[in-house]
């Protein structure tokens, strides 16, 4: 089908063709209704017939709509006008890769760039489970803003068949790119020169796939000749089968030796000894171009990666590679004796990233280094939302899931390595590095974190409460220390052994002076001593300090470590970990020879944003550049409260009018990270958390005029959270945790006499607390199945119960709300699907099947749909990522100033 200019499609107006291939024809168009030019894609008439192409176009249209990413091409829209499919996409403006090539080799320093770029945008779509399966030049756009990733009309959903492959999928045609070379039609997809060994043997294409093809691109970018070539189709696959390209030293001299690695491991035949994410790619990529006068440096020897996703880490390499050559290094690091030369030997700190098909916990302390330096154990989410431990030895290059460990939080290590302390389903555990074998030692229903000394454990084992101990091999805890609660303490809690394993370091909540008394205790004694007050439970680093956190540093304290008694002032190691600090939890972990181990990456930079039913983006809200995290919507959906994070552990609010798009602060005196937002049922009126005076508050704001007053205080429990209004605006529910019976949901009359009543309390873990709207029912979660369950009880009396199967997660609870109409109700999972369930709740109440709506982008921070639960409003990331990531610290006490 050939368009001519002037011809409509909707409201676009065909300007003028710029290219056409086998899946579809592109023009450029007018947009009437924005006054932009667009690029637009057709379905070719002589295919339109054919329903497997239609559904491989409408595949191709969701696939695209789903990649959010500054090196992609953007999707804007989808359409029919009579028998005519299109898309509506970007128009990049540039040449293509393919035309500058044709010039001959870039410069490296562009080269590397544009690699990186490329990588960045190839982690976005496998991460979303997207393969490319045609990377090459010509589908590369080269523009000022930098390289822009095109047409994924060969692209497929991996959805979860991953490196195994579902089953095959016949190719329809070849990518419409213009001035392809060797493009083959049938069962083979893509383009030969750029076509991974096991794409032509015919198996599935994953994401190590384009790994292959990524490869040829940085070769060819670097020399400016392909990776394989060949006369004929036959000879050019005998070359991509059995041959290894010419070493890029030979055709480009000062290409540096650490990207011909790397394109050589990309490169390798079987895709298992390949790296395995283009993460991976990209922050070697990135530390390749950063690395000052890197042709000159030797060749790195990475080794052999023998096991499927394996995934080398730039900086582990790069630093390990440089390290190998320093005296310093054997003896004062990773396996190396205490006493080694550490105050001469270079500080290198260590990236260790998101494992592939995972992500990093961001939950308290959710990672330790072991006591020799020479592994970390860190809790990684899988897609289903489930958290395990997770072991990276660092002389390795891939972490391993630790089987057995589902659902753990806080890890720590035994003394002597052997053993890894953690929490999960309401128990202390430890598990064997030696055999797998995983063993509960006793209780722990809500812990705030555990320490393994010399054959004892002491832990937390509540949110609020004593610290106990018990026997390393288990047994009965023993109640060692108790809550000063003439002093107002309600919390002791994250202890930490000096080395001698029988005196440890703890945080006391509320703060004092904003920040929280920490406190040294003595095994067997029941004594304690007051050490310093700081942002966060402190670790003792050898050979004689106490890492933590002051006014937004990461600082070391000297401690003498016989007396017991800090000395000397805090000496500042860097910015405060951009994860850390909150509820007195460790930012940091420390090994017996001083290696270090804390949160690393960027502040997020976010943005406010509607969301369809899909999970699509329909509308952008501008705020003033900052790191927006969570959402409340009034009850008529049109003006909201969104946070600011300001610092590690305050927030503000700000008000935002959904309908002119103007934001103006709310409140003027910072507020306690993790506040809670609940609007009354009129929009008059808002109940937040505050926890800056100490244990928390619940705080009824005037909506107008941002007054506030205290609504609720102290009553002896730590936490307390606010979830909904009854529709009379008469109760208001929250969260309150105690120590016998865990979190508990209460409610208070806002305009009676305000004494709180539990609403329900039982053994197990309760939390949430919303109302149906006309006020019979109310929907709360319950742990009692051992897992995370919504539940649905007649309100007042609770008499008529029913279990929402499916809308409960097994690590915590989830927000939930109920539409205003009744007719359904919406959770965020932990595993970020969003979940349905219709009802029916009158005088019986009444649930259908639970579905899935959609998942959430993965640049979601925190959304909450509107009172019809057509849209959602989500903050989300905006610009540079952020990375989430973990530093290894290595001889960091060099860095210090002498004192």
């Amino acid at each position: 089908m050939n368009l001519s200019p002037g011809t409509k499609l909707g409201p676009y107006e065909i300007l003028s063709p710029l290219g056409a291939g086998g899946m579809g024809e592109v023009y450029r168009a007018r947009d009437t209704r924005l006054g932009r030019d667009v690029a637009i894609k057709v379905l070719p008439e002589h295919l339109s017939a054919h329903p497997e192409v239609r559904t491989r176009f409408e595949r191709e249209a969701k696939t695209v709509s789903a990649l959010n990413h500054p090196n992609i091409c953007t999707l804007f829209d989808v359409g029919r006008e009579g028998d005519v499919d299109y898309l509506v996409m970007e128009l990049v403006e540039g040449d293509t890769l393919a035309t500058r090539l044709q010039k001959g080799a870039l410069p490296l320093a562009d080269a590397v760039r544009i690699g990186s770029q490329i990588a960045d945008a190839l982690d976005k779509a496998h991460r979303a489970g997207i393969v490319h399966r045609d990377l090459k030049p010509g589908n590369v756009m080269l523009t000022k803003a930098g390289a822009k990733l095109m047409d994924f009309g060969l692209a497929r959903s991996a959805g979860l068949a991953g490196a195994g492959g579902a089953t095959g999928e016949t190719a329809l045609t070849h990518s419409p790119t213009v001035g392809q070379p060797l493009t083959a039609e049938g069962t083979i997809v893509g383009t030969f020169q750029y076509m991974s060994p096991e794409q032509l043997e015919g198996r599935e294409a994953d994401a190590r796939s384009d790994l292959w093809a990524l490869g040829c691109v940085l070769y060819e970018m670097a020399t400016g000749k392909r990776a394989f070539d060949g006369a004929t189709q036959a000879s050019l696959i005998s070359s991509i089968m059995r041959d290894t390209p010419r070493p890029m030293a030979e055709l480009t001299p000062m290409s540096p030796p650490a990207l011909d690695r790397l394109v050589v491991t990309l490169l390798a035949k079987d895709p298992d000894d390949r790296i395995q994410t283009a993460h991976d790619v990209k922050l070697q990529l990135q530390w390749i171009g950063e690395t000052p006068s890197s042709s000159a440096s030797p060749a790195v020897a990475m080794p052999g990666l023998t096991h499927r996703r394996k995934a080398p880490v730039a900086w582990i390499v790069a630093a390990l590679a440089v390290l190998a050559a320093a005296a310093a290094w054997a003896p004062s690091i990773i396996g190396g004796s205490r006493g080694g030369n550490a105050a001469h030997a270079m500080r290198t700190r260590l990236l260790i990233p998101e494992p592939a098909n995972a992500r990093l916990s961001l939950a308290a302390f959710s990672f330790a280094i072991a006591p020799d330096g020479g592994a970390l154990t860190f809790v990684g989410v899988d897609s289903t939302g489930t958290a395990r431990l997770w072991l990276r030895p660092l002389d390795e290059l891939t972490p391993r899931v630790m089987d057995g460990t589902e659902h753990a939080e806080q890890p720590f290590w035994s003394p002597d390595g052997h053993w890894i302390g953690f929490f999960a389903d309401g128990k202390l555990k430890r598990v064997s590095l030696d055999s797998g074998r995983v063993e509960n030692l006793c209780d722990a229903p809500d812990p705030r974190g555990g320490a393994w000394g010399d054959g004892t454990i002491v832990f937390a084992p509540y949110a609020a409460g004593p610290l106990y101990s018990v026997s390393a091999d288990g047994g009965t805890p023993e109640l060692i220390l108790r809550p000063d609660s003439a002093s107002g303490e309600n919390a002791l809690r994250f202890p930490n052994f000096l080395p001698d394993g029988n005196r440890f370091t703890f945080s006391v909540l509320p703060r004092r002076e904003g920040a929280f008394p920490i406190f040294l205790g003595h095994l067997g004694s029941g004594e304690r001593t007051f050490l310093m007050l700081a942002g966060a439970a402190p670790v003792f680093a050898a050979p004689d300090w106490l890492i933590t956190l002051e006014k937004e540093r990461l600082i070391a304290q000297r401690i003498n470590v016989k007396k017991g008694e800090v000395a000397g002032k805090p000496v500042t190691i860097g910015d405060a970990p951009v994860l850390g600090g909150h509820d007195s939890a460790r930012i940091a972990s420390a090994s017996q020879n001083g290696v270090l181990a804390y949160w690393g990456g960027t502040p997020t930079r976010s943005q406010l944003a509607m969301l369809d039913r899909s999970g699509r983006v329909v509308k952008m809200y501008s705020l003033p550049v900052g790191e927006w995290t969570g959402v409340s919507v009034a009850p008529d959906g049109k003006r909201a409260l969104v946070q600011r994070r300001n610092g590690a552990a305050e927030t503000d609010l700000w008000m935002m009018d959904l309908t002119t798009g103007q934001a103006s602060r709310f409140t003027f005196k910072p507020l306690a990270s993790g506040v809670g937002v609940v609007w009354s049922p009129d929009g008059r009126r808002l109940v937040a958390t505050n926890m800056t005076n100490g244990p928390a508050d619940l705080l009824l704001f005037d909506a107008g005029t941002g007054k506030s007053e205290l609504l609720y205080g102290n009553g002896g429990a730590l936490f307390k959270n606010p979830y909904a209004w009854s529709p009379d605006g008469r109760y208001l529910t929250f969260e309150q945790n105690d120590r016998d019976t865990g979190w508990d949901v209460w409610m208070i009359d806002v305009d009676g006499d305000r004494t709180p009543q539990p609403l329900v309390q039982t053994p197990f873990n309760e939390g949430g607390g919303a109302f149906s709207p006309d006020g019979r029912w109310f929907a709360y979660y319950t742990n009692e199945t051992g897992r995370y369950e919504l539940c649905v009880r007649a309100f007042p009396d609770g008499g008529s119960r029913q279990v929402l199967s499916g809308m409960g997660t097994a690590d915590t609870s989830q927000p939930f709300w109920w539409s205003r109409d009744g007719r359904e109700i919406l959770t965020d999972g932990s595993d970020g699907v969003v979940r349905v369930v219709d009802v029916a709740a009158g005088q019986t109440f009444k649930a259908g099947r639970t579905r899935d709506l959609f998942r959430a982008d993965e640049h979601v921070i925190a959304m909450q749909p509107l009172p019809d639960h057509q849209t959602f409003l989500a903050t989300v990331e905006v610009g540079e990522a952020q990375t989430k990531a973990i530093v290894i610290d290595i001889n960091w006490t060099t860095a210090l100033d002498a004192r």
